[in-house]
């Protein structure tokens, strides 16, 4: 066993929760407030020269503001930060096709202020691991003398041991609905078993099938995306019936969706990650979809017609691979991203690159070597090959590459079967 630093978050309840809960809403409402103060400011300067500012630009121009000094300064950093970043995911969307994507709204219902998430860095928080307590900083305006703080005595798991961790990193207050908690993250050494193998598997993720996967030893599996396009469609029926579409109905209908959605990327990591084990693999190449919403030849926006647009901004590449990095370094497994330029395109067989090849969804044929393939697999190979190139003059029977195994997401066990066990 080999030891290994990562990042891990743990979920503390507070003791004292009658105690601190008034500051607690006093710092919520707060980075309420300052998220608005930015907003308005974001859409003054996107109408008047079309830029949005980043994070370090909003922090320049709100330093002086009073909002800014309701916070610890790096918790006033880490809301502008937040609110850069949705305002750039916006605008990616809207350049890229997404008519439906809208720009981040003001964190205001009439007259009231939600409780947002407040982040404590390193400086905003002091840890007393020994009585479990920790103290978090108010801004200068909400202090009643320059030493006045919010002291919380936390709980977590049984099993979680604060003391023990590398560090903690940071410190955040999340409002649940009913009471706050604290999210602790933390650097912890872990110990990671042996790579199982040598050999690598490429993944190709698309939105047909979430994920093709391409082995070494020559073959293939594809994990279609059925069961998650059947919620899409009933949760997006059952929303569109509410009154509101902030209602209390719609919102437990979203969560509801999310958490779905969350438990599939969770089990579909971790099957690969066993089949990853299973074979001996080392390396899982993922492709980098940084990207896919680019054309190869021109660099503008790629066309992948109306409902693959949407599709295509709906399904969260990046929490996946997350979760799978997660999951393989368990396991002794690395994780690497390559980029998947021309993957799609080229023959996986001899190299050759044409847009005709690929003559239908799901179909690759290459008249010049004969190969005829799954697109998605033929990409999850090219993918595999830029990390570890098969030998030059290797006899790669490509019966593998049109025929993969399929595995289907059975919603009532909650994990995946090969179509052949899913059907008998």
């Amino acid at each position: 066993m080999a030891k290994q630093v990562v990042t891990r978050t743990y979920t503390a309840s507070i003791q004292n929760q009658q105690r601190v809960s008034d500051d607690l809403d006093s710092l919520g409402f707060s980075a309420s407030k300052l998220w608005n103060v930015g907003r308005w400011v974001c859409d003054r300067v996107w109408s008047e020269i079309g830029h949005i500012p980043s994070h370090n630009e909003l922090t320049s121009y709100l330093k002086s503001h009073e909002r800014y000094d309701d916070l610890h300064s790096q918790s006033s950093q880490r809301v502008l930060q937040e609110l850069a970043e949705a305002f750039n995911g916006w605008y990616g969307k809207r350049r890229n096709g997404d008519t439906r994507a809208n720009p981040p709204t003001y964190r205001k219902h009439g007259d009231n202020h939600p409780r947002s998430t407040v982040t404590f860095k390193q400086k905003g928080f002091k840890l007393d691991t020994e009585y479990e307590r920790v103290r978090l900083s108010k801004g200068s305006n909400l202090k009643e003398y320059w030493s006045d703080f919010v002291l919380c005595e936390y709980q977590t798991r049984p099993d979680v041991d604060l003391s023990t961790v590398e560090s903690v990193q940071q410190v955040r207050t999340v409002w649940t609905g009913g009471e706050w908690e604290l999210h602790f993250v933390c650097k912890v050494e872990i110990e990671v078993a042996e790579a199982p193998g040598e050999k690598t598997v490429g993944v190709d993720l698309g939105i047909n099938n979430f994920a093709a996967l391409a082995y070494e030893d020559g073959h293939s599996e594809l994990y279609p995306l059925n069961c998650l396009k059947q919620d899409d469609y009933y949760f997006s029926k059952q929303i569109a019936h509410c009154d509101d579409p902030d209602s209390k109905q719609a919102t437990r209908l979203n969560q509801k969706k999310s958490a779905r959605r969350t438990h599939y990327f969770h089990t579909l990591s971790k099957h690969i990650v066993q089949q990853c084990v299973n074979e001996g693999v080392g390396t899982i190449v993922v492709g980098d979809l940084a990207g896919i919403r680019e054309d190869e030849e021109n660099d503008e926006s790629k066309n992948w017609g109306k409902h693959g647009n949407l599709d295509l901004h709906s399904w969260a590449f990046d929490r996946f691979t997350d979760l799978l990095t997660y999951k393989a370094e368990m396991d002794g497994i690395t994780v690497e991203q390559v980029s998947e330029r021309d993957t799609s395109k080229s023959c996986s067989c001899c190299g050759r690159k044409h847009d005709a090849n690929r003559v239908e969804r799901g179909l690759y044929v290459c008249d010049e070597s004969g190969t005829v393939a799954n697109a998605d697999v033929n990409g999850a190979e090219n993918i595999r090959q830029k990390v570890s190139p098969s030998p030059d003059g290797e006899d790669r029977s490509n019966g593998w590459l049109a025929q993969p195994s399929t595995y289907l997401f059975d919603s009532e066990s909650g994990c995946f079967a090969s179509r052949e066990q899913d059907s008998s």
